[in-house]
């Protein structure tokens, strides 16, 4: 889930910083500037685990701040493909179920990916699973006793496969105008999106296969 990439930067520290030791000064900045920041086909930037390189500060006209060229071990978050993790179940349509793992809510699960037989219960906000079920339609799920449907509920802590993940970089353009009125831009992408499955024995919600020993996801 969580990996070290090595990234090369040039990082000011700040006059206010200069009490400090270089490298926790450069540390300190490093993880500002990174921090909670997707970096395109790396994953998401979680904290420096140290610096491999550091070069003399220098300092440039005009800012008063020391320069620093650095060479340093990110720790980031992206699990790799068949990778299996637990998350929250977020909520849920007709399109599939979208999870989070708390400092991250972009990952999702499409129908294709769901077990089946599963239908999507309009009035519940949530898809259900009818193990044994010979229905294929979605209507006839939906006739079935709700004694009989096993629903993955927004809160529920599911185990899921990772099958792929994406990166978009849709920079914001100019507003367009039509005929004098401005349109409003279209919703930009995630920058990062994680795509899983749950329609494997073992996966989906943890509260199924307790008595098969599946661990759960500490509450908090």
């Amino acid at each position: 889930m969580f990996q070290l990439s090595i990234v090369k930067d040039t990082v000011a520290v700040h006059p206010s910083q200069f009490g400090l030791p270089p490298q926790q000064a450069v540390t300190n900045e490093l993880n500002k500037k990174y921090a909670n920041r997707v970096l395109h086909d790396v994953g998401l930037c979680i904290c420096v685990f140290d610096l491999s390189e550091v070069s003399e500060g220098r300092v440039r006209y005009g800012d008063g701040c020391l320069w620093y060229k650095v060479v340093f071990r990110m720790v980031v978050f992206r699990p790799f493909p068949s990778e299996v993790i637990l998350a929250r179940v977020k909520s849920s349509d007709e399109d599939g179920i979208r999870l989070s793992v708390g400092f991250f809510d972009d990952i999702y699960v499409p129908l294709v990916y769901l077990p089946e037989p599963t239908a999507f219960d309009s009035k519940e906000r949530a898809h259900f699973w009818l193990p044994g079920s010979e229905s294929t339609s979605a209507h006839e799920l939906l006739d079935s006793p709700l004694t009989d449907r096993m629903y993955i509920d927004a809160g529920d802590v599911v185990r899921v496969r990772v099958e792929s993940d994406d990166f978009h970089d849709d920079e914001p353009g100019p507003p367009k105008a039509h005929e004098g009125v401005q349109q409003v831009q279209e919703n930009r992408r995630p920058p990062y999106t994680i795509t899983c499955s749950m329609a494997e024995q073992g996966l989906g919600p943890t509260s199924w296969w307790q008595n098969a020993g599946v661990e759960t996801m500490e509450e908090g």
